[in-house]
């Protein structure tokens, strides 16, 4: 009912902005677009001391009350290029990690819809606004309640048309690689594996001696994937952008065109074909209808294709032993003589480069090298439309002050392959020797070839997103010091999906939200501030009695600089302190709908008691609970912020404590008997229990200066976080190892002790229960002291920094002198931890052996081996979380540097086509300063991190 009365007061606003007469135009923030800059250094992007778009409306950012940071893109790009539109926000903005305060999955809009931010390219964005806040967040309800971000596109200007366009192009170069052993080593090692294991070895001594001699590499194989037989040296991307604009008093525009392509490192096969190319085009136009009715209206369209060549090369390059099948099977070492193996080559329908057949075996019918050259390819496709418009009306004809907005999106996402797929057959060859060469003299096959000439739809998805907003404002000031304001705002928006990932039907699913929000400020002579806001909010994820609430906020300010007692403290510009409290009301963290209801299934079998027949029955999956009610996500927050000599040094501190409570459990553990969940059925419902809070200090400090031609801007912004599991629904026989009152991301694994010796150590340590121990095994520590080494033990490590690191941070400095712009950029974090946990690391069984390995404990090393006994089983005693794989997570990257030249507008007449002209160099991802730098910069079984380096051109006309 109360969604019902949501979407009707949106409809009763609409209805009054027209049917109201002429009046005189006001003066009304306008939420969508962003407001030219007062006057600022030219080496500033921050969106200090100017309009800033927060919910729904925009503010100075003097009298922003709520933990609000904004970023002039626009500016940032004249100095630092980038093509994603969130692209150095987190190293900008104190708080924001990807997540804000902690808090993963913010709320994205873009202009005021809810989209993804991906869609957009930097060069179409104005500037970037986030609110970390519940008082700044509470008027979209629910779904920001782990905060929002703000992007606004640009928009058209009162100017004669203008014409700017801007070229790139770059190269990807990898990091670094892991490294593996090569075949030799790798059997070698495999054999000392099976001696520790007490199994009989494998390979021979002449199988090894050969293969690392290279002899015969089609019968002793020794493949490395992450060679230059296989990959570039880089890969190059290229992006050009046109943006046409300008306008009178009636209408402005603004349009942009932007293309990109680029290519793949992997050069094998259809992958050498890899490619990603993007076209855009967004654009927008205002305008003004009446003098007391304007409209705009935006539209952008986004084509994506992408070509990948089958096979997964990278995936196989991390599990793939070197000799574990022969790649190719050479046709010129098949005895001429045998018949049956001419036939197999005469009927085959993949001889490579007329030379060979696909090697494979038993356990590799088909690979990542034969895939990429035989299998086929798939194209990737995705196309998106964007519509937006909104109508603004000055109401002052009723009341002065009085103004209502309207506005309607419809987003379309369309993602569809095309796929080429065909089938081939494998040979594994037996080899023998005659007169003194290898000649093969069997072959076995593994498949079949196929034959196709047909592509064929693979998986697809549809997305349709209708969104919707009406507000009602009123503006005014009072005796020119009582500023007051008030919103009226009824916003939803609904989004249908549909997946179809084969020929077996789709999954449909849709989406809702809907709340009404209010607002209401005050503020005398922008020196005492107080606003109130809030949202009724609706939810169907919950039950009929529960789907409805009020979230209230509050927020006090106080310029204190203004006061009479701060006025011989002249080299204070600014200084005010600000406060909020909040309650949020929200069902982000209810996974799906439904989970009030309980259900029942005919999944349990029950044998009858005379053991020789049985039958499946009904029963219960999971109780039912009607009072569950939404997640709540409780607030203080303190803030102050301040200009400094001459507004030379400027900084923002906030800190916030968030409690979120009601989080789901099914209570298995302390609220439920024991009866009420068996291995065949359950009757826990889910409820309202677990508690967290969050905690900390975000922060941000510049300083500008100019002297003379020399013009700089430093700035240091971060984050110092804690957090905490308040309530856990949890039974552990000791205390330690109780996950309440301790960080939400704590990590629990045990304490190495190093490793065993001999068979005395083993057989005088506590009994370790995971599996058979042997000498060169990892020893834990016993941690309730019961002689058994057990999950019992496992203690808190350290912060797994899931959310964020106990402290981030970024860096930025900018340098200018005369026409030349320095800027440089990075990003670091402290106080987390992680585990060497990849395969890399992990390396057991049949896995690929890496460098990691050569360390191993042998008894003649015992004293400096820094890696477990080789063994050939899955050994569950060594590879498991503990301190001896634990790493802590301290790094800085610098992430952005560039360097820029524009030429003096005296080289351009009023007469010349071109009016601007600059050229620009830089890097991103240059560099790592960290303990575990190698480790960090390496990906195992996915392509590599890379350095990019990027040269552009931009002009005006």
């Amino acid at each position: 009912m109360k969604k019902k009365i949501i979407y009707a007061c949106s409809a009763l606003l609409a209805i009054l902005s027209f049917g109201v007469g002429r009046g005189q135009a006001q003066e009304n923030p306008d939420s969508i677009v962003s407001v030219a800059l007062e006057a600022q250094p030219e080496s500033s992007f921050l969106m200090a001391d100017s309009i800033v778009n927060v919910a729904f409306s925009s503010q100075a950012q003097k009298d922003i009350l709520g933990a609000v940071s904004s970023v002039n893109v626009k500016a940032l790009l004249e100095k630092s290029y980038q093509t994603y539109s969130l692209d150095g926000i987190s190293g900008l903005v104190g708080g924001y990690t990807w997540n804000i305060w902690g808090q993963s999955s913010p709320l994205i809009l873009v202009d005021g819809i809810p989209r993804s931010a991906s869609d957009l390219h930097a060069t179409e964005v104005e500037s970037v606004t986030v609110l970390k806040g519940a008082s700044s967040v509470v008027l979209y309800g629910s779904k920001a309640a782990n905060g929002a971000i703000l992007i606004t596109t640009k928009r058209g200007k009162e100017q004669p048309l203008t014409i700017k366009a801007r070229v790139n192009t770059g190269i990807y170069v990898p990091k670094s690689y892991p490294k593996y052993l090569g075949a030799a080593d790798y059997m070698t090692l495999y054999n000392e594996a099976s001696d520790n294991d007490g199994v009989a070895r494998i390979y021979d001594d002449a199988t090894i001696y050969n293969t690392a001699e290279g002899v015969n590499p089609y019968k002793y194989p020794d493949i490395s994937y992450l060679s230059s037989k296989y990959l570039k040296e880089f890969y190059n991307k290229t992006d050009a952008t046109v943006e046409i604009f300008g306008g009178d008093s009636k209408t402005k525009y603004y349009t942009n065109f932007g293309m990109s392509y680029n290519d793949d490192i992997v050069n094998y096969g259809e992958q050498s074909k890899n490619h990603d190319l993007n076209f855009r085009v967004r654009g927008n136009v205002d305008m003004q209808l009446t003098d007391w009715l304007s409209a705009k209206t935006d539209a952008a369209v986004i084509f994506n294709n992408s070509y990948i060549g089958r096979g997964d090369f990278w995936g196989s390059s991390a599990t793939m032993r070197p000799n574990w099948y022969t790649q190719f099977v050479p046709i010129t070492m098949i005895d001429a003589n045998n018949t049956d193996l001419q036939s197999i080559i005469e009927n085959s329908n993949h001889i490579i480069g007329g030379e060979y057949l696909l090697g494979g075996n038993n356990a590799v019918q088909t690979n990542a090298f034969s895939d990429m050259l035989e299998a086929g390819y798939v194209r990737y496709k995705t196309r998106v439309f964007q519509f937006k418009v909104n109508a603004n009306a000055d109401l002052s004809g009723i009341t002065k002050g009085l103004s209502f907005k309207n506005v309607f999106g419809i987003d379309y996402n369309n993602y569809y392959s095309e796929a080429f797929k065909v089938g081939y057959a494998t040979y594994q060859p037996t080899w023998s020797t005659m007169n003194g060469e290898d000649i093969i003299i069997g072959l076995t096959k593994y498949g079949d070839d196929t034959n196709s000439t047909n592509e064929y739809i693979g998986d697809s998805s549809y997305k349709q997103t209708i969104s919707f907003f009406s507000q009602l404002n009123y503006l005014r000031t009072f005796a020119s010091v009582h500023n007051v304001s008030g919103n009226l705002i009824a916003w939803g928006f609904q989004s249908s999906n549909s997946v179809d990932e084969g020929h077996d039907g789709s999954d449909y699913h849709r989406q809702s939200n809907a709340n009404i929000g209010i607002q209401a400020t005050y503020n005398y002579a922008h020196k005492y501030y107080l606003d109130f806001s809030g949202a009724i909010i609706h939810s169907a994820k919950l039950p009929k009695n529960n789907r409805n609430a009020f979230s209230p906020t509050v927020s006090l300010g106080w310029r204190i600089s203004d006061e009479n007692f701060m006025k011989n403290a002249s080299f204070v510009d600014n200084l005010k302190f600000n406060g909020s409290y909040a309650i949020i009301n929200q069902d982000i963290n209810i996974d799906n709908y439904y989970m009030y209801r309980g259900y029942y299934d005919d999944s349990a079998w029950y044998q009858w008691r005379d053991n020789a027949m049985g039958g499946w029955s009904v029963v219960s999956v999971r109780g039912s609970n009607p009072d569950l009610d939404f997640v709540t996500r409780e607030e203080y927050r303190f803030g102050l912020e301040g200009a400094l000599f001459n507004n030379k040094v400027a900084f923002d501190v906030n800190y916030f404590n968030v409690k979120t409570d009601g989080l789901l459990t099914q209570g298995a553990n302390t609220i439920y008997p024991s009866y009420y969940s068996r291995s065949d059925y359950s009757y826990l419902p889910y409820i309202n229990f677990n508690q967290d809070e969050r905690n900390g200090l975000d922060f941000s400090v510049s300083h500008n200066n100019k002297l003379g031609d020399f013009e700089y801007n430093i700035g240091f912004t971060g984050m110092i976080y804690n957090s905490e599991a308040k309530v856990r629904d949890e039974v552990y026989q000791d205390d330690y190892q109780y996950r309440a009152g301790k960080p939400i991301d704590a990590s629990f694994g045990y304490v190495a002790e190093g490793f065993f010796v001999d068979d005395e150590d083993i057989a005088s340590h506590a009994t370790q229960t995971f599996g058979d121990v042997y000498p060169g095994d990892l020893k834990y520590k016993d941690m309730n002291n019961d002689d058994i080494i057990d999950s019992r033990d496992q203690v808190q490590l350290g912060k797994s920094g899931s959310s964020a690191s106990p402290l981030t941070y970024g860096i930025n400095l900018t340098l200018k002198y005369k026409n030349w712009t320095l800027f440089a950029m990075g990003q670091g974090q402290s106080g987390a931890i992680g585990y060497k946990s990849s395969p890399y690391y992990w390396v057991y069984g049949n896995r690929k052996y890496s460098e990691e390995v050569l360390g191993r404990w042998t008894s003649e090393t015992a004293a400096t081996a820094t890696y477990p006994r080789l063994t050939t089983t899955s050994n569950t005693n060594n590879f498991r979380n503990s301190t001896f794989w634990r790493y802590k997570n301290d790094r800085f990257d610098l992430t952005k540097v560039q360097l820029s030249y524009n030429f003096p507008e005296t080289m351009f007449s009023s007469r010349s086509l071109i009016s601007e002209l600059g050229i620009y160099v830089n890097g991103q991802n240059l560099l790592t300063i960290s303990k575990e730098r190698e480790m960090m910069e390496m990906n195992v079984g996915n392509a590599p991190q890379y350095r990019f380096y990027n040269i552009g051109i931009k002009a005006a006309f």
